[in-house]
């Protein structure tokens, strides 16, 4: 394996690979249960409290299965990393497949934007959750959770599954690997580039907390249990902020999205 591994691993993966032992590979998955629980925490973090952890619990344990089933111990890459993409994309494929995001809040979100953008024109600036609640008989945390929720399900909707024998390739991503054929061209680059410097340009005004759990969320990639450990704060109120943030910087993440 491209990383160094114990002796006890090591028989492990030779009986799973050699002999396909069923009782290798549930110590296998045993051991690596803790990547799963990672990407279910941070999946779950986005989602409605409609869905079910079980369910997003269930694709992770697909994808790892799967990432056991492929993983060459020849190549020089560490199975945490490998399996790390396997199970994020059998949840964002998951994901895909079900509607969850019911319609009833798919309503609600447009009629945010649409209340939003009236707002700003009234304004002539960006409302806050409170304001855009205020003109729907909404709670603030109400408006915030939608358009948490409409922001992930962009970010859903433009992510492509692999083609059917490039699935050795890894790139960033929520979720699979862009096709070739879908790169993003020259003149198209630097449009995205203004985009995130733009992006970048609006978190610097968020307040310091804020600022902070977007930087650990999304660059280094904490979960709001782990961001509540670093702040002295509850994961609840991670959370909020969290929502507000996201609500302040929607127009520019569905952008750069």
């Amino acid at each position: 394996m491209g990383t160094k591994i114990s002796p006890l691993e090591h028989e492990l993966w030779n009986k799973w690979k050699k002999h396909q032992d069923n009782e290798a590979a549930n110590k296998l998955i045993q051991q690596y249960m803790h990547l799963v629980n990672y990407h279910v925490e941070r999946a779950m973090s986005h989602l409605p409290s409609s869905v079910i952890k079980d369910d997003i619990k269930s694709l992770g344990l697909f994808g790892l299965y799967d990432a056991l089933k492929k993983f060459d111990l020849d190549r020089d890459l560490k199975f945490d990393t490998y399996a790390s993409f396997r199970i994020r994309g059998a949840i964002i494929d998951g994901l895909r497949k079900e509607d969850w995001l019911p319609r009833s809040i798919r309503e609600k979100t447009k009629k945010i934007e649409k209340a939003t953008q009236e707002l700003i024109q009234l304004y002539q600036r960006e409302p806050s959750s409170d304001e855009v609640a205020k003109a729907l008989g909404m709670h603030a945390q109400e408006v915030e959770t939608h358009v948490r929720d409409a922001v992930f399900a962009n970010l859903l909707s433009i992510e492509e599954k692999s083609k059917e024998g490039s699935s050795h390739q890894l790139k960033e991503g929520i979720g699979y690997t862009i096709p070739d054929d879908t790169s993003i061209q020259p003149d198209s680059h630097i449009v995205r580039k203004e985009q995130y410097k733009e992006l970048a340009e609006s978190i610097k005004d968020l307040k310091e907390n804020e600022q902070m759990i977007i930087s650990l969320f999304y660059q280094d990639g904490l979960t709001f249990t782990e961001i509540g450990h670093v702040l002295g704060l509850t994961t609840s109120r991670i959370s909020q902020i969290h929502k507000k943030a996201i609500f302040k910087l929607r127009n520019k993440l569905q952008e750069a999205l």
